[in-house]
């Protein structure tokens, strides 16, 4: 019988006196890295992974954002839209639109960026991250496009929703900065929302970054209003907030008129400084990452 155990004599005939060598597993040297380059199937199943997870729960991470969104539009229509107020060329509900979506976008990848490694670090399965053969970049990569899908998603939705509403134009001026500032505003927040979620240890922390920096200057963004309305020293203010230059320059893609200018020229120098922004919050993150800091410790 094959499965019958050979005594020495039998294990030494064929090792020794067989023509046929039976082949032995060749084990790589301890330390010795078997992938070279980029883990790209690492890398693929920790994004869908991510994706799954948000999928899976979709009323609750899709579409109930999608919902919550739309009701900004409905009161701030009601309350500030009557009488044909126009704003920046065009009626106040086609006006909020787009800011509303890029809001919702932002909010969103937030949301799924800040949950996963605190989720992990809480229930325990950390070690789920930190144990596959992924660098610390892949393993940002893969949280991040995550992050990034689930808010682009939400847009979508947002989007599809907003050309049914009544009053709402939204045509297309300028695709390059919707797909520009859509991608580096979702990428901007999924980059805090891991930052977060790293440094949270429970779920009170990642609400108070939600409660009192994200929330806080998502609203005071120009997302329902132009800055030119406020006090000098107010829209300076407003300057300095990075989620101004997206709001703004994803609405420029929509009316082709926004705070920041109404030529591809005065937008630009705002979608270069966010993509500057996004370099340096990548580079922190990687080397918090890289670290281990309250990952491995």
């Amino acid at each position: 019988m094959a499965d019958q155990p050979r005594n020495a004599a039998q294990t030494a005939a064929i090792t020794h006196d067989s023509p046929v060598r039976p082949r032995l597993r060749q084990f790589p040297v301890q330390g010795e890295p078997l992938i070279h380059g980029i883990n790209r199937l690492g890398l693929w199943t920790l994004y869908m992974k991510e994706v799954r997870r948000f999928i899976k729960v979709q009323t609750q991470t899709i579409w109930a954002p999608a919902v919550t969104t739309l009701l900004f539009l409905v009161i701030f229509t009601v309350a500030m839209g009557r009488g044909g107020r126009i704003v920046l060329g065009v009626n106040f509900a086609t006006f909020v639109a787009p800011g509303l979506i890029m809001m919702g976008m932002m909010n969103n990848a937030f949301q799924n960026a800040s949950f996963s490694f605190l989720a992990g670090k809480i229930q325990g399965t950390i070690v789920d991250f930190l144990t596959p053969p992924l660098t610390a970049a892949e393993l940002m990569a893969g949280m991040i496009a995550g992050a990034m899908t689930r808010g682009i998603l939400v847009g979508l939705a947002l989007a599809g929703a907003m050309l049914l509403w009544p009053g709402v134009t939204l045509s297309v001026a300028h695709p390059w900065a919707v797909v520009w500032f859509g991608l580096m505003g979702t990428m901007l927040l999924s980059l805090i929302g891991l930052l977060s979620s790293v440094w949270a240890e429970k779920f009170d922390h990642n609400a108070a970054v939600t409660n009192f920096v994200v929330q806080p200057l998502a609203l005071l963004s120009g997302t329902f209003y132009v800055i030119d309305n406020l006090a000098p020293a107010f829209q300076s203010v407003s300057r300095v907030n990075p989620f101004f230059y997206v709001i703004s320059g994803f609405r420029f893609g929509f009316l082709g008129q926004s705070d920041i200018g109404a030529t591809n020229q005065a937008v630009l120098h705002g979608a270069l400084g966010l993509a500057a922004l996004n370099a340096v919050i990548g580079l922190v993150t990687y080397q918090v990452l890289k670290s281990g800091w309250k990952l491995k410790g």
